[in-house]
């Protein structure tokens, strides 16, 4: 017979769960759904709307066994088949455990295996400073080789040739200019001050030496 348990406010699932396998266990006997729903509230103080979530939980972790037969399903919880899965899920928690407390010692050899040889030392304290200063020196260098670099020969062959060919483009641009004059001078008579004006074309205009 089932004992009768005063209704428990803020009841945890697992709490839950265990007074749940009570009803089976102490009855050893099989059940609707409809039947744990009215006995579970009244005798185990498991809210009415968390009954069917429980009793599901116990079923996926193979607490419970269930059956549908026709349109019903039926449950039901031997304590040999309690005491089976209990121990399996033991095992599993061990297992876990175990994995989890070798990768923390692996983290741990690697953390250790990283601070040898940064440990605060005269020695380690002169070799950064050094380290630093070849770091500046190194800089400085890159700095001053920028500014020799504008003489190397090379360089400035390439900045002749670049400018050979800056000119060339100037001058058929001016090329160009003068021939737009002509041609205004033809066309409308206008003398060069006025092209200039209407242009924009400055006074001393004339080709690059």
């Amino acid at each position: 017979m089932i004992r009768l348990t005063s209704k428990t406010k803020g009841l945890s699932r697992e709490e839950k769960r265990t007074r749940m396998m009570e009803i089976f266990l102490v009855t050893k006997e099989v059940f609707q759904l409809k039947d744990i729903e009215k006995i579970a509230p009244k005798t185990k103080g498991i809210t009415p709307m968390s009954v069917k979530e429980v009793l599901q939980s116990l079923v996926d972790d193979n607490m419970v066994d269930c059956e549908r037969v026709g349109t019903s399903n039926y449950y039901w919880a031997f304590p040999s088949k309690a005491l089976h899965a209990r121990k399996r899920r033991l095992e599993e928690l061990d297992e876990q455990h175990t994995k989890e407390k070798q990768r923390k010692m692996s983290l741990q050899l690697a953390v250790d295996k990283a601070k040898v040889g940064r440990e605060e030392t005269e020695e380690r304290a002169s070799l950064l400073k050094e380290l630093q200063a070849l770091r500046e020196k190194r800089s400085l260098l890159k700095t001053q080789l920028e500014k020799y670099r504008e003489c190397d020969p090379e360089v400035i062959e390439e900045m002749r040739k670049s400018n050979g060919t800056a000119k060339e483009a100037v001058s058929r641009w001016t090329d160009n200019v003068f021939a737009i004059k002509s041609w205004a001078k033809r066309k409308f008579g206008f003398d060069d001050g006025r092209i200039d004006k209407a242009f924009g074309i400055p006074e001393d205009f004339d080709y690059m030496d």
